[in-house]
């Protein structure tokens, strides 16, 4: 007892601070890999760990040295395994607000033309059950994947977007790339998502809208060829179902905030909507 008097007595502010730092941390690296195989490689190592404890304490020294040499062998290829989820922490920590100037997409005018040119060709996409894939860059730049696709470089506008994703045509395929009033490019390959708890019935355009607003800040419109629903994917999180006011609020409201994540380097949605 006279032993935890006395760490007590040592105990400061600066120990509390440094607590709730790790624990912190801890919290949003659980965030980061919930729903990822990340999830299944730890639990892995954990009984990796609980067997070399277990081997130490019996004396089992030839099971316990394969068992150490192992896990010294796997410190080194975390880095190896876990790069997805590490370039993920990476890129939204480049992202927060500490260290990025806060810039708006465009002037109020030109939102308001955009929004209203990406929400008209959605509702002709969904009523004719036409699937698009629409990314509009933000702060993040988009360079790898509009070098996957072919280069418009056209002024954005409803007959244009819908005559790219008509069915059967050479740029209908892939998704379509949008920085300010202008689409950059069509038939632009995404990075899926690997996540584990997005719906099943959600084919390769919404895992592909999920993927790149993990690994940017890009806003993008997903819009269903099977049933016509209109999706949205921002920060990993996809909002399904919108309706027609809802997409044109969900869109200013994305375009007119500042482009930066705050302090949610480390963050991730918890739920698919």
């Amino acid at each position: 007892m006279n032993q935890v008097f006395e760490l007590l007595r040592k105990f400061t502010i600066f120990n509390i601070i440094d607590i709730a730092i790790v624990s912190f941390v801890f919290y949003r690296v659980i965030l980061l890999i919930r729903g990822t195989r990340a999830v299944q490689l730890l639990k892995g190592v954990f009984i990796l760990l609980l067997a070399a404890g277990a081997s130490s304490l019996f004396h089992l020294q030839a099971l316990n040295w394969l068992l150490n040499r192992v896990l010294e062998i796997g410190l080194l290829a975390i880095p190896v395994v876990f790069q997805p989820e590490l370039r993920r922490a990476l890129e939204q920590l480049g992202r927060s607000n500490w260290i990025n100037i806060s810039m708006r997409w465009q002037g109020t005018k030109g939102i308001a033309h955009t929004v209203h040119e990406l929400v008209a060709a959605t509702q002709v996409f969904a009523k004719n059950r036409i699937g698009a894939l629409i990314v509009l860059e933000r702060s993040t730049g988009l360079n790898e994947y509009i070098e996957t696709g072919i280069a418009i470089q056209g002024i954005l506008s409803t007959e244009l977007l819908i005559n790219t994703f008509i069915p059967n045509t050479p740029l209908h395929d892939g998704a379509v790339v949008v920085r300010a009033d202008r689409i950059v490019a069509a038939s632009c390959y995404l990075p899926l998502s690997d996540r584990s708890d997005i719906a099943k019935e959600l084919g390769t355009r919404h895992r592909a809208a999920v993927g790149v607003t993990e690994q940017s800040d890009a806003l993008v419109i997903v819009v269903s060829e099977e049933t016509g629903k209109v999706s949205i994917a921002e920060n990993g999180e996809l909002q399904r179902d919108l309706d027609e006011g809802t997409l044109s609020e969900r869109l200013t409201k994305g375009l007119n905030e500042p482009q930066t994540n705050s302090l949610r380097w480390f963050g991730r949605k918890a739920g698919l909507d």
